[in-house]
């Protein structure tokens, strides 16, 4: 990724959390499918995002859940 990879990954995050919102908890749907799917770099890099950014309010909570 380039350097607006953590932009990239917020973006991917909030689309993983507006497409899991049928789900009956969309957070912890949405940290299951982090978990699974992206490597430890990726994960890394999200997790380090501390003031939250650009994050939805669901795709905040799976993440707090992954910390």
């Amino acid at each position: 990724m380039s350097g607006d990879s953590v932009e990239k990954l917020v973006y991917m995050a909030n689309q993983i959390a507006r497409n899991l919102m049928h789900e009956p908890d969309p957070a912890s749907a949405t940290a299951a499918h982090i978990e699974a799917f992206w490597s430890p770099r990726m994960k890394a890099q999200i997790l380090a995002v501390r003031d939250g950014g650009e994050l939805e309010p669901v795709a905040l909570a799976a993440l707090q859940g992954l910390r």
